[in-house]
């Protein structure tokens, strides 16, 4: 049984409606037969990503530089205001399990640890949790991740928590779980295998690993936690990267008229300022942003996007500002350790450290 949703039925319906979910799904809630509630979590999650874009701009063109991931001020931010915007994995994600608990789904939420990209490919070790993902089990006892706010790479439909099942992602990419321990795990007990989430961009490469999670829950309390340090921690990227990921839907094939299933075919992507766009095939550059103005409008043309004054203006001063003259933005903060951090503006932020302060 769901536990309570912090949102109405009236503010479910409305959601519901601006994902623009099909209206024979949207009078559905959870039905207790295991393959009719699998579809419906299936088209959910592909109007949620495609509508509701990730972006962590709420950090950047802020006059505070810090967000929020209380459910409903996501909610009045999104759906309320009407303005595009959207917000990173503990914003979406927390809303999003809101959603599922309000429609009836047994849905709770799991820490996730993370590869981080180097040169666009995630390798290394394993971060603390930074992410989370949706964990729903249905009736049939079937087990699935449901993952709305990870980004370029991330599901783009609820993933069974089944050893090497893999599933098409998107275009040639397949995305799978598998159940092993992690390199720094020290307790090695069948219990502590952990589900990897592992992606192969076609057939003929090899799987990598991008992010691992138990089925052990994690509370609002903890996230807040969490969220304080990729919101605002001089080590994690959120704070010097610009980024936006919007999935692109189309009808399924063999699906007629407006009521018929969905299918997410590409992304669309800001990094900075330069906008990127993903059909299923190889990435493109669609346009390269050199001025906030042009960034702003790229956002509204691209994304659907608009921000009121006082966001754009918060953005001013900030690293991350584009200047379009060639000069170099710079954010300088001091970390938890005495250490100073350094952001430079570039081809791509680099950051440097500079020891204890």
């Amino acid at each position: 049984m769901a536990a309570p949703s912090v949102f109405s039925e009236e503010q479910i319906a409305t959601y519901l409606r601006y994902i623009d979910l099909p209206l024979r799904l949207q009078q559905q809630r959870w039905t207790g037969e295991a393959s009719k509630d699998l579809h419906f979590i299936e088209q959910l999650h592909t109007h949620m990503i495609s509508a509701i874009s990730y972006e962590n701009l709420w950090l950047h063109y802020n006059p505070t530089h810090t967000n929020f991931i209380n459910p409903q001020e996501t909610y009045q931010n999104i759906v309320g205001n009407r303005r595009g915007r959207g917000g990173y994995c503990f914003q979406v994600s927390i809303f999003f399990n809101h959603v599922l608990r309000g429609l009836g789904f047994p849905a709770y939420l799991a820490p996730v640890r993370i590869r981080h990209r180097v040169d666009g490919v995630p390798q290394g070790d394993y971060s603390g949790w930074v992410h989370l993902v949706n964990l729903i089990t249905l009736t049939d006892g079937s087990k699935w991740s449901l993952d709305v706010g990870f980004g370029g790479d991330g599901m783009t439909a609820p993933v069974p928590l089944v050893h090497d099942r893999p599933q098409t992602n998107m275009g040639s990419q397949e995305v799978r779980l598998w159940h092993d321990w992690i390199p720094s795990q020290l307790h090695r007990t069948e219990e502590a295998k952990l589900w990897i989430y592992q992606y192969r961009n076609d057939a003929q490469q090899d799987w990598n690993s991008f992010f691992a999670f138990s089925e052990a829950e994690a509370m609002f309390a903890d996230f807040h936690n969490l969220n304080w340090y990729t919101g605002s921690h001089p080590e994690s990227f959120q704070t010097f990267t610009c980024i936006v990921v919007k999935f692109l839907r189309r009808p399924k094939s063999g699906s007629e008229g407006n009521d018929g299933d969905q299918e997410i075919y590409g992304k669309r992507m800001l990094v900075n300022g330069v906008v990127k766009e993903n059909l299923g095939g190889k990435t493109k550059v669609v346009e390269d942003c050199k001025t906030e103005e042009q960034r702003l409008e790229a956002l509204k043309k691209w994304f659907g996007m608009i921000f009121t004054e006082e966001e754009k203006n918060g953005i001013r001063g900030w690293g991350t500002e584009l200047h379009g003259d060639g000069s170099e933005g710079v954010i300088a903060r001091q970390g938890s350790r005495g250490e100073t951090w350094a952001y430079r503006r570039g081809k791509d932020w680099q950051r440097t450290w500079s020891g204890p302060a």
